[in-house]
């Protein structure tokens, strides 16, 4: 892999992670045309998406490094030093649980449903497409009746649970982690931007187990090339992200999702035609 392809992957991975329009399809489609794919293999290019998403988890740990210190800290001073009753804890501490609880479900299934992950079946464009388009429609229809009434002062574990369902089904290619959840949480009630934040927040274990999972499968394949390119599509891929998580809070606090759901439409519809 050359430096500029993995520049390039990197870059749009950070981009399109948190941006609800499924990074896996992008850095798919532009693996793809860039000839990596076919190159790398299903399992190398597998663990190659997996372990750049380090580079983005890199981003949201800078990005939201007060939340999730206030988080961890209560969490710990709560459950494990001055242990008290959930009711009686603070909303970080309860936060802390909401991660734990929402990030079980992927853990479940991906482990279950590892070798189709990995598999080149997934990655076919049509199923790209059609993820592209079926779950851009669910995330307008959850815009259309969600009341987001609430923030993030009135989480509850049930919220948790109901995005880290929706979590699953970003292993399926096209659907797009920031997406699904974020979709999940507008069912759930929750306000677009209080919505996205523990979609990011959520994001960590599952990005950061299956990173570091995906790494040691990868092991036995990296050799000095595809090592340089794991660490420039990381740094890129840090430095895309970052800009991307700031956009997106921004965007959703005074603008529906209409766009992203227009873009992923016409996206998947030219995957279909073309």
């Amino acid at each position: 892999m050359s430096f500029l392809s993995a520049l390039l992957i990197g870059l749009v991975q950070g981009l399109t992670e948190f941006l609800p329009v499924s990074s896996t399809a992008h850095m798919t489609l532009l693996g793809n045309w860039l000839g990596v794919t076919d190159k790398l293999g299903p399992q190398r290019w597998t663990a190659f998406m997996a372990v750049i998403q380090l580079g983005t988890l890199a981003a949201v740990l800078v990005y939201f490094s007060r939340d999730l210190w206030g988080i961890g800290t209560a969490f710990l001073t709560e459950n494990i030093l001055s242990p008290r009753p959930f009711r009686q804890q603070t909303p970080d501490s309860r936060m802390g649980w909401g991660i734990i609880l929402g990030s079980i479900p992927i853990v479940l299934v991906g482990l279950l449903l590892k070798k189709l992950i990995e598999s080149g079946l997934p990655k076919q464009t049509a199923v790209i497409a059609g993820a592209l388009i079926f779950f851009a429609l669910l995330l307008w229809l959850a815009e259309a009746v969600s009341r987001q009434g609430r923030d993030l002062t009135s989480f509850r574990l049930v919220d948790a649970i109901v995005m880290g369902l929706g979590q699953v089904f970003s292993l399926i290619p096209g659907a797009s982690r920031s997406g699904t959840t974020l979709t999940a949480g507008l069912l759930a009630g929750l306000a677009r931007p209080a919505a996205a934040r523990f979609s990011f927040l959520l994001s960590v274990p599952a990005v950061l187990g299956s990173g570091l999972f995906e790494f040691k499968e990868s092991l036995p394949y990296l050799d000095r090339q595809l090592g340089m390119a794991y660490g420039v599509a990381g740094v890129s891929a840090f430095a895309s992200g970052l800009l991307a998580i700031g956009f997106l809070l921004r965007f959703l606090s005074r603008h529906p999702v209409t766009p992203f759901v227009l873009y992923r439409l016409a996206l998947g519809a030219l995957l279909l035609l073309a």
